[in-house]
C-alpha cells in the first residue's frame, strides 16, 4: 500500500508533464472541443499498452539499452514532430483570425497523431522499463506489472481530460487570437522535436 501511495503521484507527475501529446491534447481540443480531443487520446492510450506489455517481457529494458534502437526512434520521433509543427505552422497562416476549422482535422486523422507521436518519443519506453520495476512486486510479477500499468493509462486519461479542458477553456478565452495559438502550439511541436534529439540514452 505503501509503494502505491508513491507510485500514483510520481506517476501522476509524469503523466501531467508538458509534452508533445499533451499539447496535441490542447491543440485538437482548441480545434474541435473536448470530446474531440479525449477520443482522438485513445490513440495514445492504445499505443502504451504493448509498450508496457513489452518491458513487462524484458523488452522495454533492451530497447532503452541498446544505442542503436534508442537512437532511431528518438530520429525518426523527433522527424515526425518538426514535421508535424510545421504543418500547424503553416496551416495558420491560411486561416481567419478566430476561425480553426481550416486546420482542424478528421478524428481518425488526430487519433492517428496521437499515437505516431506517443511511439516515436523513447521517454515513454524509459518509463515502463525505468519507473515501473521500482513498484513491481517480485512475487506476483506480472499481475503487478499489469496493475501499475492499468493506474498509468488511468491517470493519463484523467492528464488528457485536463489538458482538453484547458484547450477547449483557452479557445472560448482568446477567440479572436486562435491562429496565434496554433502558431504557438506549430512552434511547440518543432521545439519538442529539437529537444528530443539531444535526449541521451541513460548508462
Amino acid at each position: 500500500m505503501l509503494d502505491l501511495l508513491i507510485f500514483v503521484p510520481a506517476c501522476f507527475a509524469l503523466n501531467l508533464a508538458f509534452g508533445p501529446n499533451n499539447l496535441l491534447a490542447l491543440t485538437h481540443a482548441a480545434q474541435r472541443g473536448i470530446a474531440f480531443a479525449v477520443w482522438a487520446g485513445i490513440g495514445r492510450l492504445l499505443v502504451f499498452i504493448p509498450m508496457i506489455a513489452l518491458s513487462a517481457l524484458g523488452l522495454g529494458v533492451v530497447l532503452s539499452a541498446s544505442s542503436l534502437v534508442f537512437t532511431l526512434v528518438k530520429v525518426l520521433g523527433a522527424a515526425y514532430l518538426i514535421w508535424l509543427g510545421w504543418k500547424l505552422w503553416k496551416s495558420s497562416y491560411k486561416m481567419k483570425p478566430g476561425d480553426l476549422s481550416q486546420a482542424a482535422m478528421s478524428l481518425r486523422g488526430a487519433f492517428r497523431r496521437e499515437g505516431l507521436v506517443a511511439v516515436g518519443n523513447p521517454k515513454a519506453i524509459l518509463i515502463f522499463a525505468a519507473f515501473f520495476p521500482q513498484f513491481v512486486q517480485v512475487d506476483s510479477y506480472f499481475e503487478s506489472y499489469a496493475f501499475l500499468g492499468a493506474v498509468f493509462l488511468l491517470l493519463e486519461a484523467i492528464a488528457i481530460s485536463l489538458y482538453a479542458a484547458l484547450g477547449a477553456l483557452a479557445a472560448r478565452a482568446a477567440a479572436s487570437k486562435l491562429h496565434w495559438f496554433q502558431r504557438a502550439s506549430g512552434l511547440g511541436m518543432m521545439l519538442f522535436g529539437g529537444l528530443l534529439l539531444l535526449t541521451r540514452r541513460p548508462a
